[in-house]
């Protein structure tokens, strides 16, 4: 498990003035990822501020040696597959000379210099090769909102508190923040109608989730521990894994989903890793009284004390109404990871418990994670009951569903008292219409 360490030290200062005082990106989070700049090629990067720094630059200059070395040589190409399947002791000995090269008074000041680029300079690509994605079902309260609209009587079904439930979702669909997504087309099936309808989706819908990069992964046949699944992480990102909830409706029996989720998902850039958010760890919540314990291959002592974390998350929406009359995004809800029934190390190892094979750059997403009131729904379709309640914004419009022209943004941040905040960056789309 990540423990505290200097790189954390909340009287850390950068020479980067953009890094200190309310960056998402101070010098306490140094994600990574991948960037181009005018028609260079993409190459790994490092966000501090408002600055992107080259790690291929860096290794040109001889900035690292040994561990940190091996680790930016890996960060430094089109893809950070290499990087991630490295594991903590290559990342976390990068992290730490990274720090020393952004601390105020740093002696490699005008070499790093030469290494920055400015944010509005680049354009940001996916960090990684996904491979495959698997998307979870472990927010509980989503999952009890969700059930209640289709079975008042039995809204959370039997096996959710021993299974951490999940599907198999399309990894090529999968894009990076500030990429449009376009509404998608498929059979709709009205209640009161014998046949369905080819047409674009009238229940368009986000979901406030966290993104898990895989690290080193495990060979097919061989699960991965709970005691060990932290070491299987690479990082975290935010995902919002659209839904068309009309079409979803009908065709979600008996296989569960198909076109309603396979048309996009929307992720940001940065890895944000798990050193980073060493600070933010706290213990799993206790199961209510009356909740079965999870089965002795999904526990263990450590995971339970210090594998859930307290990290915020926000859904903002922003309408053309809104843009036009100069009014600030409307947020949505306001969550917490808190909120997870199931660790991310619970889903590691039960997605490999049957000797499925992870591998570096694999993608898990937590599904939506709410929180017990209204204004912490993590979809729509839980904030307007499935539509029947509109949503009203300051611009005069109303929402039940999201509509062309919207634009989504997720946003997160880790706070802790006696330590800096970290965010996530945002995860924003805009929908366009149907083709």
């Amino acid at each position: 498990m990540n423990q505290v360490d200097q790189t954390h030290d909340p009287k850390l200062r950068s020479w980067i003035e953009s890094a200190n005082d309310g960056s998402d990106f101070p010098i306490q989070n140094l994600p990574f990822g991948v960037f181009s700049c005018g028609d260079a090629q993409p190459r790994g990067g490092v966000r501090i501020g408002d600055k992107v720094f080259d790690i291929f630059a860096g290794c040109s200059s001889g900035l690292f040696t040994d561990q940190a070395a091996e680790a930016a040589e890996a960060a430094s190409g089109p893809l950070l597959n290499t990087f991630l399947k490295l594991g903590q002791g290559p990342r976390r000995a990068l992290r730490g000379r990274l720090s020393q090269l952004f601390t105020t008074g740093s002696s490699e000041r005008l070499r790093v210099e030469k290494c920055l680029l400015d944010i509005s300079d680049v354009t940001m690509h996916l960090p990684a090769q996904i491979g495959d994605y698997t998307d979870f079902y472990v927010g509980i309260h989503h999952a009890t909102n969700v059930g209640r609209l289709f079975r008042p009587d039995n809204p959370l079904l039997p096996n959710y508190k021993y299974v951490p439930i999940g599907y198999h979702g399309r990894a090529s669909s999968i894009r990076p923040s500030r990429i449009p997504m376009r509404r998608p087309v498929g059979q709709l099936k009205a209640a009161d109608t014998d046949v369905p309808r080819f047409a674009p989706t009238e229940r368009l819908d986000y979901e406030l989730e966290l993104g898990i990069w895989v690290g080193p992964g495990n060979d097919q046949g061989t699960p991965v521990a709970i005691g060990e699944a932290a070491g299987s992480i690479a990082g975290f990102c935010l995902l919002n894994d659209w839904s068309a909830r009309d079409i979803q409706a009908w065709e979600y029996q008996p296989l569960g989903p198909f076109l309603s989720k396979s048309f996009a998902s929307t992720i940001s850039p940065w890895i944000i890793t798990p050193e980073a958010l060493a600070p933010f760890r706290v213990a799993q919540p206790a199961r209510p009284e009356g909740d079965p314990s999870p089965l002795p291959y999904l526990l263990d002592e450590t995971d339970q004390r210090s594998g859930a974390f307290d990290i915020e998350l926000e859904v903002l929406l922003l309408t053309q109404g809104l843009r036009e009359k100069g009014l600030p995004p409307h947020r949505l809800a306001l969550s917490n990871t808190r909120h997870m029934y199931w660790t991310v190390a619970q889903m590691v190892t039960h997605h490999t418990a049957n000797g499925c094979n992870l591998q570096p750059g694999d993608l898990l997403g937590t599904g939506t994670i709410s929180g017990p009131e209204s204004d912490a729904y993590g979809s729509i379709l839980e904030a307007t009951e499935g539509g029947k309640h509109a949503i009203e914004l300051a611009s005069g419009e109303v929402r039940r569903f999201i509509e062309d022209g919207d634009e989504v943004l997720l946003q997160a941040r880790g706070r802790r008292e006696g330590f800096v905040t970290i965010g996530f960056g945002e995860c924003r789309s805009l929908v366009l219409p149907a083709q």
